[in-house]
């Protein structure tokens, strides 16, 4: 496999800067996933490491080996698009292979590579179909099994599930994550869903208006936000912000007054910050607990009843908080609730979005899958007579 290095890439189409000053590291053998709203310059970023767009500025290198004079076909990549862009008149053992064959493999190793591919992706009853009779799933598992046969240093996916379904998204995230371990591969992962950003990824890179917001682990980002446009961003449902008043500040945490007037001390380092100061404090769903004597209160508007979980939308001095109650609560719309929350897991941001450093790290922070990976084996030895 391989290893990739973004260092001060920009992009501009005419007066416009798109991507502004990116600098990256992508580990051999990492699932590194790039997520953002719309617009942010996620697959402008996956298209020039691909070679489809040149960089105004900045290097691109694969193994240490500067890419920016490369075409896409010498970088040894492959790429899986959010289209299918498979031959209708092929078959799926022929759209697999059409690149080896173009390419003047023999047929008999052409025929082995994409058995071996096909077997990976359970496509082997399917190798005589038409794209015709396969559904949305098995489509995107042959635009898979057309990019694993090339034997590719790094794997670039551009939005691949976004024309599935719910639950065929669900499936297809699995089906990848399992890829990723079998290949043991270095892939790169585009996606608006941060939610596939967190199941899937091994080091999320989050991007906005060009500019890369934060890097780490999926757990990192969620404990750990360095700003409120991470906080909001990860997540689901998404962080609850609201004002609050600086009381007193130091080194070992913040004194603020919530809404209805109860003190709240906050574990967070507030060299600098002083008192009467506004800031924003943000706390998950989650981790918004129901009270009988809870400091916050409000009037509930909507209720969503998921099964086992209960989404509560209450109304709180004008701003709509998201709270997530067991399956089973027996609240209804209109009723007033009362709640509060584990200071220690919340979060406060200063009037620029920063985000006051944390005085309480997190145990699962720097936990990737690659580490679970590495447990799982460990285990699995120590278990072995």
């Amino acid at each position: 496999m391989a290893t990739l290095a973004l260092n001060n890439i920009v992009k501009r189409f005419g007066d416009t800067e798109v991507i502004k000053g990116v600098n990256l590291n992508v580990e051999d053998r990492e699932f590194v996933v790039f997520v953002g709203p719309s617009g942010c310059g996620k697959s402008t970023l996956m298209r020039m490491i691909a070679g489809l767009e040149s960089a105004t500025s900045g290097d691109i290198l694969i193994d240490g080996e500067r890419m920016n004079d490369v075409g896409p076909a010498d970088r040894g990549l492959a790429m899986v698009f959010q289209s299918y862009a498979l031959y209708p008149h092929m078959s799926v053992e022929d759209n697999m292979g059409f690149s080896m064959r173009l390419a003047g493999v023999p047929k008999a190793q052409r025929r082995a590579r994409v058995l071996e591919a096909a077997k990976i992706l359970q496509l082997e009853p399917l190798l005589d179909r038409k794209p015709r009779a396969l559904s949305g799933g098995q489509r995107q598992r042959v635009a898979i099994g057309r990019a694993i046969v090339r034997n590719p240093s790094i794997f670039l996916f551009d939005e691949p599930l976004s024309n599935l379904d719910a639950a065929l998204r669900v499936q297809m995230r699995i089906e990848l994550a399992k890829l990723h371990e079998e290949l043991d591969a270095t892939m790169i992962y585009v996606t608006h869903d941060q939610i596939e950003a967190m199941t899937m990824a091994d080091k999320i890179v989050v991007l906005h208006d060009g500019v890369v917001e934060q890097v780490g682990s999926p757990m990192a980002l969620y404990h750990h936000p360095r700003n409120r446009f991470v906080a909001g961003f990860i997540g689901s449902p998404k962080m609850n912000f609201f004002a609050v008043t600086v009381v007193s500040a130091g080194a070992d945490g913040v004194e603020v007054t919530l809404p209805g007037g109860a003190a709240c001390h906050v574990p967070v380092n507030g060299e600098g910050v002083a008192p009467g100061a506004t800031l924003e404090l943000g706390v998950r769903p989650e981790h918004l607990l129901i009270e009988e004597a809870g400091t916050l209160g409000g009037g509930i508007q909507v209720l969503e009843r998921l099964g086992g979980q209960t989404s509560l939308y209450v109304e709180m001095e004008g701003q709509l908080l998201t709270i997530m109650a067991d399956g089973d609560v027996a609240y209804r719309v209109h009723d007033s609730v009362r709640f509060g929350f584990d200071a220690s897991r919340a979060h406060l941001f200063d009037q620029t979005g920063r985000a006051l450093e944390s005085l309480k790290a997190h145990p699962l922070a720097a936990l990737t899958r690659q580490d679970n990976r590495a447990e799982a084996g460990t285990q699995s030895e120590e278990a072995a007579p």
